[in-house]
């Protein structure tokens, strides 16, 4: 299982959505923006993400509105992106 997540978490399109969940709920419309893919992919990766119980949804009139099912996805996306940060800090300066 934690496998399967981590691969969930490969991609930078997904990775991106649960990023942005992260700081709370968000429509497909909200989502697209931020993440700056086409809608069309974007709502793949959320059915993907929805799939495997990352996310979940309701309904708010017409609109799906969609938020991170655990804190602990939370804090999974929270470490994998700090330690991106740590990495790309230890890099030598390009000239």
């Amino acid at each position: 299982m934690a496998a399967e997540v981590l691969g969930l978490l490969a991609d930078r399109t997904r990775l991106a959505l649960l990023e942005h969940l992260a700081g709370g709920e968000a429509d497909v419309t909200t989502l697209t923006e931020a993440c700056g893919v086409a809608r069309p992919s974007v709502s793949q990766h959320l059915a993907r993400l929805r799939l495997a119980d990352l996310v979940t949804t309701r309904k708010e009139g017409r609109r799906v509105i969609y938020a991170l099912r655990h804190g602990h996805i939370r804090r999974l996306v929270d470490e994998a992106l700090r330690s991106a940060d740590h990495r790309l800090g230890d890099l030598p300066p390009h000239d």
